[in-house]
């Protein structure tokens, strides 16, 4: 990349030109231009013990014909270098996240804590059950909250994400339909629906049934009925939806599909806006995904790992993935006097994650459930209504608001008129929110809204930091309308400025401008 497309505004440092720079808009130096031959990151004083041959201890087949091309630095300036670079990262220690559909709010510290205690980290998970009856009582209890949240009968606590929980929920559809002599191959999806939801069910072997959005960006009733079946095995949504908005009409979508033998899959993105409040159970859904890592706070993005649990009604309980950590009755068949053990449901699917998940994610989320409690977690949902909708009525006369009634804890902009008016685009948008110090939210999502801005302040946000944000769009929006080309430069501030978004999908082998 030419080193002109890098940014920066404030931070001290040395290095090359054509570097990445550092934020004072000095290049920051690779780590190999720092490196200076037979200078190393450590030293020892003498010992008076000799030297020996690296060739004298290791088999000569095990050896490089050349030592390895690393850099050789200081431990000053090793710490140095990597500090200044993670200083350039935002998270969500730094600054809001208000990404639509993601929920990425701020994460405890004391769920880290305990998820650091070395009763939860020193214990390997092939240990038998009478090794492991602190992590077994953490994960029953785990689940036991998890379906009294949700309202269903039992979980899974194995799928490592949102989408292996997708995918769970498709199998047990599939084994609960075969069990009874079927072998239904349709599911239905809204046209609003999170991306990852027709990429499931088809990796389940399923075909995808797309039903539109009525003017009230719900699912259209009159349209879903022609497509209900008896080879329908399910419908797939969340509620409320990627719009924001609550399907009102839920219990009779619920009975829908249920009077033509099909099951309702909630997809648990959107989670964190109902809780404490309604229950999927209680609408009708047979199968309930959550994102343990989104809803209940647990650290993720880049790479890190999730949790995606299954809760299911009581007649998919015999299918779950096992084996599942269970309460145990006196020693239940094991030696000595066990409160908790290890069961396979009697027609179970299997494995869905080696081992028992992501456990010390699992763990992070009963902290936070039990920090809160029910009454916590209720106001959880309560200010993330609160926050979206207050975003939404500062915003509704700058920006189109698509579906402007009440939302739940997300609201959705369009941009559209910004765009035939002065060729502003969504992501000219976003890209000039960085410039103002938050992440940007989310572009183009749903895909039923042109040049759509999805926001999610999530709870974890104060009034102040909404305020900041509203203010800086705003802003966006009036230089939009008297400076368009300024925003087709965005961001101008960051270590790096106007990428290729399409650029890694199209060339998947990386090249370089050496300008």
């Amino acid at each position: 990349m030419p080193s002109s497309s890098f940014r920066g505004t404030s931070q001290p440092g040395g290095g090359q030109a054509g570097s990445a720079p550092l934020l004072g808009g000095t290049p920051e130096p690779t780590i190999f231009e720092l490196s200076s031959p037979g200078r190393s990151a450590w030293s020892f004083r003498t010992t008076g013990i000799p030297e020996t041959p690296m060739t004298d201890l290791v088999p000569a087949d095990h050896l490089r014909p050349e030592p390895p091309a690393l850099a050789e630095v200081s431990e000053r300036d090793l710490v140095a270098h990597v500090t200044r670079l993670t200083h350039r990262q935002f998270s969500v220690d730094l600054g809001a996240y208000p990404l639509g559909s993601c929920t990425m709010k701020y994460n405890p510290k004391v769920c880290d804590a305990v998820a650091s205690l070395p009763g939860l980290t020193a214990v390997h998970p092939s240990a038998p059950p009478s090794l492991t009856q602190g992590w077994l009582a953490v994960l029953v209890e785990l689940e036991a909250a998890l379906c009294a949240i949700t309202g269903m009968a039992a979980a899974t606590l194995q799928p490592a994400a949102g989408a292996a929980g997708e995918l769970t929920g498709l199998l047990l559809m599939r084994a609960w339909h075969r069990s009874r002599g079927e072998n239904r191959h349709k599911v239905i999806i809204p046209d609003s629906a999170h991306g990852t939801n027709p990429a499931s069910v088809s990796l389940g072997g399923y075909q995808v049934v797309t039903v539109p959005s009525d003017s009230r960006g719900c699912v259209d009733m009159r349209a879903l009925r022609t497509v209900l079946d008896g080879d329908v095995a399910g419908i797939m949504l969340t509620n409320p939806n990627t719009l924001g908005l609550f399907e009102e009409d839920i219990a009779e979508i619920a009975a829908a599909v249920h009077e033509v033998g099909g099951l309702l899959y909630y997809d648990g993105a959107n989670l964190n806006a109902i809780l404490g409040v309604v229950r999927p159970g209680d609408m009708g859904f047979d199968v309930v995904h959550l994102n343990l890592h989104k809803t209940f706070a647990t650290p993720h993005g880049g790479g890190g790992p999730g949790a995606g649990p299954v809760a299911v009604s009581e007649r998919l309980v015999p299918f779950l993935p096992g084996p599942r950590p269970v309460r145990l009755d006196g020693n239940g068949g094991l030696v000595g006097e066990l409160s908790y053990g290890w069961a396979v449901p009697e027609h179970s699917i299997g494995r869905m994650h080696s081992w028992h998940g992501n456990a010390l994610v699992l763990a992070r989320a009963l902290t936070y459930i039990l920090l809160h409690g029910s009454d916590g977690l209720r106001q959880v949902a309560e200010v993330a209504v609160l926050n979206a909708n207050w975003i939404r009525h500062r915003l509704s006369g700058t920006y189109e608001v698509p579906f402007d009634r009440p939302c739940m804890h997300e609201v959705v902009l369009s941009v559209r008129d910004l765009r035939r008016e002065h060729g502003v685009r969504a992501m000219d948008v976003a890209k000039a929110v960085l410039d103002t110090g938050f992440h940007a939210p989310t572009v183009s999502f749903p895909l039923i809204v042109d040049e759509a801005l999805m926001i999610e302040p999530t709870e974890t946000e104060s009034p102040q930091t909404l305020a900041a944000l509203v203010t800086a769009l705003e802003g966006i929006a009036a230089q939009a309308r008297s400076d368009p080309d300024a925003l087709h430069a965005a961001p101008r501030t960051t270590p790096v400025g106007r990428v290729d978004e399409a650029r890694a999908a199209r060339h998947l082998v990386p090249t370089f401008d050496a300008r």
